[in-house]
């Protein structure tokens, strides 16, 4: 009996560790600043939201940038909704960046803008860099 509720238990906590199990896809760059590259990292939450964490590299500053912006916004777009703004990304003196968020969607686009401001409330055509995530 000891044995059937070992198996039991071990089955049960791989199958919880299979559902939480992080994904990281890659963001392809669109050409603004050539060297860019990044990531996006999703996990599960213990309450069914997604845990996103968005790292680049070889980001220039936003103000060498032609035209010139302030800021790197990132942005989420769940599938037949519209883009939200979930933050900037503040580029360190090593040209990496990262932020992270919790949203609900399991199925949605990435996107990293140029922008004017922090606070736009819809993305910029500078698109820098751009991925799409689909979670179980």
């Amino acid at each position: 009996m000891r044995t059937k509720s070992s198996i039991f238990v071990a089955i049960s906590l791989l199958l919880l560790s299979l559902m939480a199990w992080g994904r990281e896809d890659r963001l392809s760059n669109r050409g603004l600043a050539p060297a860019a590259a990044g990531t996006v990292i999703t996990n599960n939450d213990k309450n069914g939201n997604t845990e996103v964490e968005v790292k680049v590299e070889h980001m220039a500053t936003p103000q060498a940038l032609t035209p010139a912006a302030n800021a790197y916004v990132v942005w989420v777009q769940p599938r037949g909704e519209s883009p939200q703004n979930v933050g900037v990304l503040r580029v360190n003196s090593d040209l990496k960046a990262s932020l992270k968020t919790t949203i609900p969607a399991k199925v949605f686009d990435v996107f990293i803008t140029a922008e004017q401001s922090e606070n736009p409330t819809m993305p910029s055509a500078s698109e820098i860099l751009r991925g799409s995530v689909e979670r179980q």
